[in-house]
């Protein structure tokens, strides 16, 4: 499973880094699924392999302009491709009359439809072709929410015990099982294949957060996940100096919860453009991570533009090469 980054900066680009958005997709899977659409959101597309034809739903945590400023162009932009197929938002209703607003006031005429659910509305998980998706409220200064990706179609194994039990001959019926066939036997007893496939690892999880200035709304989310994805747009000492947090969250505040949720993999984004990449410059975005690593001991990244992050099947989480 894969993350990519395509924007990693909070309220306004820097020369580095975008702002907000993040791809996920399973590496089996041929699609792919955005969440937020800051700004030049489709130009960072460009810069990777992700075809907006493969793109099966867009998600938006909130309705601030760094999460969602982007989606008008990144739709005109999968029309002239030619795309016909429908493509799914998952997004605060007010989305729909911004959307609305664009089309209505700009010619904006799409050759696909919409499928728009109000992520107001949503009581139960949604199923997408590789995850299900339940949005999860956080706190912020508008309605913001995350996501939590669960994984679907997870490999299955035979249970080869059951199948003796049952009589089963190997053979082509152990098969036709495996590929979720039901069979019938000799004597006439019929063998459902969900009776004898077992998942061949434990499906994983990965929580995709807007931005929230209390980590704890996550906590429910987080039991069991493999990854948590979370803002950190100050380190506290500048919000000691602003003499706010503006709703969000400090490096140091998600770094002690994802600690006491014993979160195996952690990776940080959304950085105030105050924080430079350049060394040497104060302050420094390695200032955000010297506080994270004070409060965190697993897997730690911050985010760049661009950069994919592989979960791997055992939970594992590494920083990709670029080619």
């Amino acid at each position: 499973m894969d993350v990519v980054f395509l924007g990693t900066s909070a309220g306004v680009p820097t020369r580095k880094r975008n702002v907000t958005a993040a791809a996920i997709k399973k590496q089996s899977g041929k699609a792919w699924y955005l969440v937020d659409c800051g700004e030049g959101t489709q130009h960072r597309v460009m810069q990777t392999p992700l075809s907006l034809h493969r793109l099966d739903a867009v998600l938006i945590t909130h309705v601030h302009g760094d999460h969602c400023y982007g989606l008008p162009g990144l739709l005109a932009s999968a029309s002239m491709s030619g795309r016909r197929h429908a493509l799914t938002i998952i997004a605060p209703a007010a989305i729909r009359d911004y959307l609305d607003a664009i089309q209505a006031t700009t010619g904006l005429h799409l050759t696909f439809p919409l499928e728009f659910v109000a992520v107001e509305a949503v009581n139960a998980r949604l199923s997408l072709p590789d995850f299900s998706v339940e949005p999860v409220k956080l706190s912020h200064g508008v309605a913001s929410y995350g996501f939590v990706f669960h994984e679907r179609g997870v490999e299955s194994q035979l249970d080869t015990e059951r199948l003796d039990a049952l009589g089963v001959p190997r053979g082509p019926a152990w098969g036709r099982l495996h590929r979720g066939e039901d069979v019938t036997l000799d004597d006439g007893t019929q063998v459902r294949s969900d009776e004898v496939l077992l998942p061949s690892r434990p499906a994983r999880k990965v929580v995709i957060g807007g931005d929230n200035d209390a980590p704890s709304r996550l906590e429910a989310a987080c039991l069991g996940a493999s990854l948590l994805v979370h803002e950190a747009t100050y380190t506290e000492d500048v919000v000691e100096r602003l003499g706010s947090d503006n709703q969000h969250s400090t490096a140091a505040a998600v770094a002690t919860f994802a600690q006491a949720m014993a979160l195996p993999n952690l990776i940080l984004t959304h950085f105030s453009p105050r924080y430079h990449d350049k060394r040497g410059v104060v302050p420094n975005i390695g200032d955000v991570e010297r506080e994270a690593r004070n409060h965190y001991r697993n897997t730690l990244y911050l985010a760049r533009d661009l950069e994919t992050y592989r979960l791997s099947r055992d939970g594992q989480v590494s920083r990709l090469e670029r080619p």
